[in-house]
């Protein structure tokens, strides 16, 4: 079995367009030392070409549809003005 390397990231911190590339910085929360809430600390980057950013929203936009689907998600209403 060939052995895949995993990566955790607590959430995304930010996705930038630079240099013809979008990237993004995925965090993790780290212990504040005085007990406060835990801080976002960037632990690994992904940089990809535009077209492959584009594949990977519309792969992330079919599970969010599946998982919504199946009760996991629920969609948010549009705020009234």
């Amino acid at each position: 079995m060939e052995h895949k390397r995993e990566i955790f990231a607590d959430g995304i911190g930010q996705i930038h367009f630079a240099g013809g590339m979008v990237r993004f910085d995925f965090v993790t929360l780290q212990p504040n030392e005085n007990g406060g809430a835990p801080t976002p600390v960037v632990s690994e980057r992904i940089i990809m070409p535009p077209q492959g950013f584009l594949g990977a929203f519309n792969s992330m936009q079919q599970l969010i549809d599946k998982l919504i689907d199946a009760g996991v998600l629920t969609r948010n209403e549009p705020a009234k003005q």
